[in-house]
């Protein structure tokens, strides 16, 4: 601390040059951790999204790679899929709108996924109150409804409305469940819709989908002309609009799994569908993000571009740190002199280095939250005020960060101190 105050400007230099280099790839590092996570590490060997290759003969659903099949399914096969009931647990799905009319407020529209009763055991939805749908709800097409938490506490002031009744789209619904906090990041089992987006305000059954007519407001994907004159026949085409996701325990169950999808779709060709070759997928939870780039190779350079900005800052702080340290060449030449040895010099050196690192690593991770509330200001509204957060493991990387980059940038000042000979710097005292 001593030797420090002694030269408070270089100090402060050096300690600002470790800040703003740990503060800018802190904010880098942060933002591809939280978009490269797993978001259900329990789990994610064992859930796989479904494709099937139900595009036209004339060109594969993506042209650059045509080996990659359709992101999601028709409503006719996902429907199928779920009926014949393959799997441990199986999911169709698809976004949704329906407007609310609250008893006091004024009715407004909101966003919610329309889905079977799996989806909350087979993803491990918390819940505050309640629970799920049943299987039983799914086959009778229950008017019933999951809320999320916000959704509750915005309807119903956070108490349990389990079996209170709402009104949306013109019906009565009854609260099965409230959500307790939940949100997946990325959001794996939509990333088509918005890998980042926040999880819907509230869930209702798909087997509502026909009777309330109720249509995607996520993307839509065709190949055929055909002739939509109502909802049904919308239902029946070959518009691929849903998500499907399964649970597998084993790789048994993957190749079982697998087989079924070859023999469903070799059983559609026989009625004049899939007219391309089998080209069925089951991709696993860090597969689909992957397949799907959810983590854009621009996150990735920036973060290559952040790690080099911090080590042009540790370039800076090895050469504040020559001129701080010699400039202390009298001094360490007495004590050498009075029977210090190199390796105490050398190590109170690297301490003091280290307390530089410490403090410019605080200083860094301010720095860097500043970053983060900047990017949320910039991106407001698109899904990413989850992104922009430090947990107390991104605060001890950054920390140790801070320590390893003092260290790099103190370890050449320190040893070229120990190198010089004492006697010269005697003789001209």
């Amino acid at each position: 601390m001593h030797s420090m105050k002694r030269n408070p400007l270089l100090s402060g230099l050096m300690i600002v040059a470790i800040a703003l280099g740990i503060g800018v790839s802190m904010t880098t590092i942060t933002v591809y951790y939280l978009m490269s996570a797993d978001p259900i590490p329990q789990k994610s060997s064992q859930l796989f999204a479904v494709q099937l290759d139900s595009w036209g003969i004339n060109h594969p659903f993506d042209r650059d790679r045509p080996e990659r099949a359709p992101h999601q399914l028709t409503y006719r096969d996902a429907t199928a899929l779920v009926a014949a009931k393959k799997a441990k647990h199986q999911v169709a799905m698809f976004e949704s709108t329906l407007i609310v009319e609250p008893e006091k407020d004024k009715p407004y529209l909101s966003m919610l996924r329309v889905t079977s009763s799996d989806f909350f055991p087979m993803f491990q939805v918390p819940f505050l109150y309640g629970a799920g749908w049943t299987a039983n709800d799914d086959e009778r097409a229950s008017q019933v409804v999951v809320l999320s938490k916000e959704t509750n506490e915005k309807l119903f002031g956070g108490e349990n409305s389990v079996g209170r009744r709402l009104r949306m789209g013109a019906k009565e619904f009854v609260v099965s469940g409230v959500m307790d906090t939940w949100n997946p990041t990325p959001r794996f089992y939509d990333v088509i819709n918005g890998g980042f987006n926040e999880v819907a305000d509230m869930m209702i059954p798909l087997s509502l989908t026909e009777p309330m007519e109720l249509k995607s407001a996520g993307s839509d994907w065709g190949w055929k002309a055909e002739s939509i004159n109502s909802f049904k026949d919308w239902l029946n085409s070959e518009s691929a609009w849903m998500q499907f996701w399964v649970e597998l325990e084993d790789s048994m169950a993957v190749d079982d799994y697998k087989n079924f999808l070859d023999a469903y779709v070799t059983e559609q060709k026989e009625l004049g569908r899939f007219e391309r070759p089998l080209n069925n997928h089951l991709q696993s939870v860090m597969q689909w993000m992957a397949h799907n780039q959810v983590v854009r190779e621009d996150n990735k350079v920036l973060v290559g571009l952040s790690v080099l900005f911090l080590l042009v800052c540790v370039l800076s702080a090895v050469a504040l740190l020559l001129t701080h340290f010699l400039g202390k060449s009298e001094e360490v030449a007495l004590r050498r002199a009075l029977g210090a040895n190199r390796l105490s010099i050398f190590g109170q050196h690297l301490v003091e280095v280290s307390l530089t690192g410490v403090i410019g690593g605080a200083l860094g991770v301010l720095f860097a939250l500043g970053g983060l509330q900047a990017i949320k200001y910039l991106y407001s509204g698109q899904g990413f005020d989850h992104l922009v957060q430090l947990d107390i493991f991104l605060v001890l990387f950054a920390a140790v960060l801070a320590w390893l980059a003092s260290l790099l940038a103190g370890f050449y000042p320190s040893w070229k101190l120990c190198q010089e000979s004492p006697a010269g710097f005697l003789k001209t005292q």
